[in-house]
């Protein structure tokens, strides 16, 4: 079978230069003005997903100029596969449609998943089983547009030579459905993070403006639970200070998924509040403030070394509810990194021992994230750093009385405020990793 998107090329060029008035060079296409609806869709929808999945491609590999070799039946042409990825792109332009380099990686991890001995370490068999899942999402799905274009390039044909527009019809169905795979693929593609397949954690931080201020912080936990629920992601409130009248002061979300990481990573920043408050009995208009910082989880195959003498350990009561036990020990902690200045605390579990096992393992994560974004720092001087995330970062701002929500990098503004606040995030997310905020 020939290469689904030699097929897609000639399927639609040769009757585009037909229809010019061009010679056809192997399979000769009715003039438009001949052709029925269907067939004028299916071709145009064919030729649509040819060119989204030939740019995305040309992303990464250098592509042959369809202009100067006029691809047909009888020539020897590139295989899907070596259609869609390049050998000789450079590893880190590769991200998700790094199709060879990632078929070979989930070689070497089934390999080692099939190694009886794997299971000694479980945590690594672990890590290796979510990998092989991640890798699988992206080399499946490759393969199946693969197939999936060469049979609708193929029955295109067979409908076209009999006319079968019910036939044009169905494949016309069918390449919508391709569509939807390869805007998937285009959006991932984004993720070229090497932290962007972790979990991650969510910090919620209310500014200044007293009860105004921790109620949009308690809006803003729970419209990021609200996202991964949408987005399919397990999230789990691991640690949360209530405020003194309502909403909260602070709270920490940690998010499972695949690409959690990867897809609310550009929410850090400063979230802007504009309304008439609720707490207030004249109905004054308020502005307040509460600060994201999202970090990744750190695998624990990974390693990070922690001198425990430049880590200050405080206990003290849990201020939360929990029960009488909780309230009544000094069973919460705090650890303090003295190098960095970086400050993590647990006060949810029961006793003090799981306390410090949660708050030690996520003083690992916040190291590794200071010192990737440390490194990006180096490279284009960027302030990525939670230190730099002060209350000039601003990053969105939300209008309710107006009816607006706008972010302040990529200029997206939306009016259906409700939609936003209830979890779609969408919008906002994809134009920040595009642009590459």
């Amino acid at each position: 079978m020939q290469a689904p998107p030699v097929l897609l090329h000639s399927a639609y060029r040769d009757g585009a230069r037909e229809d010019e008035g061009g010679p056809g060079e192997a399979h000769r296409v009715p003039p438009l003005s001949a052709a029925g609806p269907a067939l004028i869709l299916a071709r145009s929808e064919l030729k649509r997903q040819h060119e989204k999945i030939h740019r995305s491609a040309a992303r990464n590999r250098r592509v042959p100029n369809t202009k100067e070799t006029p691809w047909t039946s009888n020539t020897s042409t590139p295989s899907a596969t070596n259609w869609l990825t390049c050998a000789n792109a450079r590893p880190s332009s590769g991200g998700i449609f790094d199709y060879d380099e990632k078929s070979r990686r989930l070689s070497e991890v089934n390999a080692a998943l099939e190694d009886p001995t794997v299971w000694n370490d479980p945590k690594n068999a672990q890590a290796l089983g979510r990998e092989k899942k991640s890798l699988e999402t992206v080399v499946d799905t490759i393969a199946s547009l693969e197939r999936n274009l060469a049979d609708n390039a193929e029955l295109y044909e067979m409908s076209k030579e009999e006319g079968d527009e019910d036939g044009l019809r169905a494949i016309e169905a069918e390449t919508l459905g391709l569509a939807a795979q390869v805007e998937q693929l285009e959006f991932r593609r984004m993720f070229s993070n090497p932290a962007d397949p972790s979990n991650c954690f969510i910090d919620i931080q209310a500014g200044a403006g007293g009860t105004e201020a921790c109620d949009w912080a308690s809006m803003l936990l729970r419209q990021y639970l609200k996202y991964c629920e949408r987005k399919g992601f397990k999230a789990t409130i691991e640690d949360e200070t209530e405020g003194d009248t309502a909403g909260i002061k602070s709270a920490t979300i940690k998010v499972e998924g695949d690409y959690a990481f990867g897809h609310l990573r550009t929410e850090t920043g400063v979230h802007r509040l504009v309304r008439k408050s609720p707490f207030d009995s004249s109905g004054g208009r308020h502005t307040s403030f509460a600060s994201l910082f999202v970090y990744p989880e750190v695998d624990d195959s990974i390693e990070i070394e922690i001198n425990p003498a430049d880590v200050r350990t405080d206990t003290f009561r849990a201020s939360g509810a929990g029960g009488q036990h909780i309230n009544k020990t000094d069973s919460a902690v705090r650890l303090t990194h003295i190098p960095t200045g970086i400050v993590v605390q647990c006060q949810d579990g029961r006793s003090q021992h799981s306390n410090r096992d949660v708050a030690w393992k996520r003083l690992r994560s916040r190291l590794y994230d200071h010192e990737m974004r440390k490194r990006q720092e180096e490279q284009q001087k960027l302030e990525d750093t939670k230190t730099d995330v002060g209350w000039g970062h601003q990053i969105r701002s939300y209008v309710l009385d107006n009816s607006r929500i706008k972010d302040l990098r990529t200029n997206v503004e939306i009016s259906n405020t409700q939609k936003v606040l209830d979890g779609d995030l969408d919008a906002f997310i994809e134009a920040s990793l595009k642009q590459g905020v």
